[in-house]
């Protein structure tokens, strides 16, 4: 009897000590397949980010193209001196504008993409009123002075979109003051 209990004890001993082993075993390829989860989450959050911030500067790059361009055209339009290098530029300016913010449109979230959207619009705006003022087609209001002051009106809805654009990235904090962006431009 003893002998049997002696075996029987061995024999459990065994079959309990493999079992915890493959207890173990699940737990650490549990363990492992979390891991690997994770690291495929935070890399397709990586490649996001990339996405996002490669997006913001390619639209910021061409709204900034967009902008200086669509000022030397008033410049230009207020010395009578515009040329047709300078309107073509301004024309393929627009026209890459227009692409990059279409293009962005996919990617942006719900908060950027609005403000994109109104920086978009002023931007648009102002294009029409210098090309009705090139055309000689301005309606009432709309004058050189008008252009001057949507120009300076334009870096209103810009700022913004930054602001928008590096709270997304992490880069700005979500309460900090956008102002304070306003004032780094004006000492630049």
């Amino acid at each position: 009897m003893i002998a049997i209990l002696g075996i029987g004890g061995t024999l459990a001993a065994a079959v309990i000590t493999q079992r915890g082993a493959d207890r173990a075993r699940t737990r650490e390829l549990e363990h492992t397949r979390q891991l690997q989860r994770e690291e495929r989450e935070y890399a397709a959050r990586q490649a996001q980010m990339e996405q996002r911030r490669t997006c913001y500067a390619a639209l910021s790059a061409g709204t900034r193209d967009l902008a200086n361009l669509m000022a030397k055209v008033l410049h230009a339009l207020e010395k009578g001196e515009l040329t047709e290098e300078l309107r073509s530029d301004l024309d393929r300016a627009r026209r890459d504008h227009r692409l990059q913010h279409a293009e962005a449109q996919v990617i942006l979230p719900d908060g950027v993409a609005r403000a994109a959207s109104t920086a978009n619009r002023y931007l648009g705006d102002l294009y029409g009123l210098l090309m009705r003022l090139h055309g000689n087609t301005a309606r009432d209001g709309e004058s050189l002075e008008a252009a001057r002051e949507n120009l300076d009106k334009l870096w209103d809805p810009l700022w913004a979109r930054r602001h928008v654009m590096r709270v997304d990235l992490g880069i700005t904090a979500p309460g900090q003051d956008q102002r304070q962006g306003e004032a780094d431009r004006c000492q630049a």
